[in-house]
This record gives structure tokens, sequence and C-alpha cells, in this order.
């Protein structure tokens, strides 16, 4: 009997990704069989030193017992792979180190492709993305306001998904604290302004004000999960544009041609709405299934089983809040030219322009209250990536065709 060969991929900066694996390992085991007895497990864990300045060490913290549990294989891609991979790939495709530059390596975009291009490579069948703070739990407010936990089958439901609808990229949901936008106090007029003013210039696909301020007025920023949810059927995300996230992500290897490459422009995120962008040939599925966004780190407890009774605000004065929120918002600064010139090309400057005029209007009472970071940085950082969209549109396309020339030699 043919086993079923599935990959875990974490890119990773953070030391947490030790602490997920140790969690969930045999968890994902039993899920996957219990679904199919004769199911491979390999974790990959591609990690980036310079995201945090992490060390190498602090990624091996994983328990010695699961390197020996039977069908799982916990594979690290390291920095020295890196570098021998690309030759490899330089000598049997034909390639250019500038080729293989722009598709593989570390950071949030050429991390992925990485891992993408190894379980291809391994003969995995499917590849599930899993971000290093998010854990298989879906949290549920109750009518009482208490909360129910419940543990997620999620890699279960999205195999299941895939095999059934014969799907080539299925995306699951999220609750917790989805965005690392903190509580800012919203309790006048001219305060909400500059919050407002704020978040819509820094925003993209699925962090709106209107959202933020829904879930803080409801929720203090918690995003519930739904039974309602929970107990609905898998369907196609159908349209020109079908977005996906970057975790509780899930390709189908066995489809290869139907699957693009991520990207971003250097520095920046966005490597998710840029593979979204280019879905448009694949049959995409909403599975649902929920992961935790521990997005402060403020829960790891969840790891162990110790649930909270209530999940509070989150506020912007709290430490390591202030670090983690500046460098989402210059991760998302920076993709956002390309996105608009993607998204909005006759648009551009009128959009770019209102983008400015946000920030000059909201960062001055921004920086008044995080004090250790200038979020200036936004608006030169915005003026750098403007000057240069062209530049990465040409590369975005470039990446891709890259991509598709490969996929063309892997048969």
């Amino acid at each position: 009997m043919k086993p079923l060969n599935i990959a875990i991929g974490l890119v990773t900066g953070r030391a947490n990704v030790c602490n997920i694996i140790n969690a969930y390992c045999t968890y994902v085991k039993k899920q996957m069989q219990s679904f199919y007895k004769y199911s491979n497990i390999v974790f990959y864990i591609l990690y980036d030193l310079d995201y945090q300045d992490a060390k190498k060490e602090d990624f091996y913290n994983i328990n010695p017992e699961l390197f020996n549990e039977p069908y799982v294989e916990i594979k690290y891609i390291t920095p020295e792979d890196i570098v021998e991979l690309k030759e490899k790939m330089m000598k049997k495709y034909k390639l250019t180190k500038e080729n293989v530059d722009l598709i593989i390596g570390n950071g949030h975009a050429r991390g992925r492709n990485t891992i993408m291009y190894s379980a291809y490579c391994d003969n995995m069948d499917y590849l599930l993305f899993w971000d290093d703070d998010e854990y298989p739990v879906a949290c549920i407010k109750n009518e009482d306001g208490s909360i129910s936990w419940k543990m997620q089958d999620n890699v279960v439901k999205h195999i299941e998904t895939m095999i059934e609808y014969n799907a080539d990229v299925t995306i699951g949901y999220h609750c917790g604290y989805i965005s690392p936008i903190p509580y800012m106090n919203i309790e006048n007029e001219e305060n909400e302004q500059t919050i407002n003013d704020f978040i819509k210039a820094i925003s993209n696909e699925f962090v709106t004000w209107e959202k933020i301020k829904e879930v803080y007025e409801k929720n203090n920023g918690v995003t519930f999960a739904t039974d309602e949810i929970l107990n609905s059927e898998p369907y196609e995300i159908t349209g020109e544009k079908k977005f996906v996230a970057g975790s509780t992500l899930c390709i189908n290897l066995n489809h290869i041609d139907k699957i693009p490459a991520f990207y971003n422009p250097l520095k920046a995120r966005g490597e998710d709405t840029f593979f979204s962008l280019n879905l448009d040939k694949a049959k995409v599925m909403k599975v649902p299934v929920y992961h935790f966004h521990d997005g402060f780190l403020k829960y790891v407890q969840i790891m162990k089983n110790n649930f909270p009774n209530k999940l509070r605000l989150i506020s912007y004065s709290e430490d390591t809040v202030e670090k983690r929120f500046y460098k989402a918002c210059l991760g998302w600064i920076k993709y956002k030219p390309l996105l608009i010139y993607l998204m909005e090309k006759n648009e551009y400057r009128i959009i770019m322009n209102d983008v400015y005029e946000r920030l000059n209007n909201s960062i001055p009472k921004i920086n008044l209250l995080y004090l250790n970071y200038n979020f200036n940085d936004l608006i030169n950082a915005l003026k750098e990536y403007d000057e240069n969209v062209v530049k990465d549109y040409n590369t975005f396309l470039e990446v891709n065709n890259i991509w598709n020339e490969l996929k063309m030699k892997f048969y």
C-alpha cells in the first residue's frame, strides 16, 4: 500500500518553533494515522539567524525521543544546506546564481520556496505551512462569556479536503490575536481618527481599521472561533483574487504545476499576498479548521493544554509588544506599493498620496505612544519602496517565470 507523505513546513526566526514541535509532533502523527495508517510525517525547519538575532542552538531544543519516533522525521534546512541546495540546482537545471538566489534562501518568501522545493524533491504529497506562534486549538466564546477550547485536527482536515475535492491549495481559519496590532486608546474622537489614519495607511487585504475596531469593541482584540464554522463543510474560494494566509496553508505537491512561487520585496512581508495573486488557475478550498494565533506570545502555556479562562486585552505598553508592532508595520508598509501597483495600477499615485497623507497625520501621535522606536521610519521606507515599485514588479514577474520554467524541468 502506497504511503502518504505529509510535510509540515516551518519558516522561523524564533526559538518557539521547538515548543511547537515538542508539543504537537505526536499529536500530528496520531491525526494522520487515524486517517491513513501508512502516513509519514516530515517536519521541515528552516531557520533564519538574522530575523531576531537568534543563535543556532536555539533551534535544536527538540525532545531527543522525537528523533526516534517511528514514521516521523525532523529535517533541518540550515544556512549551509541552502548554499549546497543552490549549487545543486544550478548544476541540475542549468540555472544562473542570480536565478536561484531569487527563488531559494532565507526570508519569508524564499524560505517557503525552499521548503516547498525540498518537500517536492523528497516526494512529499502535501505540504502544510505552520507558523511558529500558532497552536492547533480553537477558542469559542460561550453565551455566558466563558471560553471553550477545542483541539483541532489541523492536518487531517486539510488532507481530507485535498483528497475529496482534488484541490490544489487549502486554507484554514485563525482565531486568537490574529493581528499583531495591540490596543491603543480610542476613547475620544481625536485619538480614534489618528489610529484610523494609521491603520488605513498600513493596512492590507486582511488588516483593516474596521475589523480591528470591531474585535476590540466586542472582545478585547480577540477573534473567536465559532461552532457554525467548525460544523460547516469545506467550500471553494472562487473569483479573480483568491487570498490566502501564509499559515494553515496546505499545498498539493502532486499538483505542483498549479502552484506559484512565493515572493516579497526585499526585507518586506506580503509573501502570502503575492502568492495569492497567482492562484487564478488553482482550485483553492477553505477548510473549517482553526489555528490559535498567539501573535504576542503571551499564551505559550496553551501548548501544555493549560487553557486560560479569559483572553485579555493586549496593550501597546506591554513588554515586547512595541518591537513586535513596529516590525510588523515596517514589513507591511514595504510591500504596500507593490500591492497597490498590482491591484490598482491606474490609481496608484492617487492611493499612494493618500497613504503618505495618513502617515504624516498619524505618526506624530503614534510616536508619543511608542517611545523606543521611531515610526517615521515607515515614511522613509514607503518612499524607498515607492521609488522601486517598478523594479519590484519586474522581479515579481521574473521570480514566477523562473519558477514556471523550473517546474517544467521537474517532469
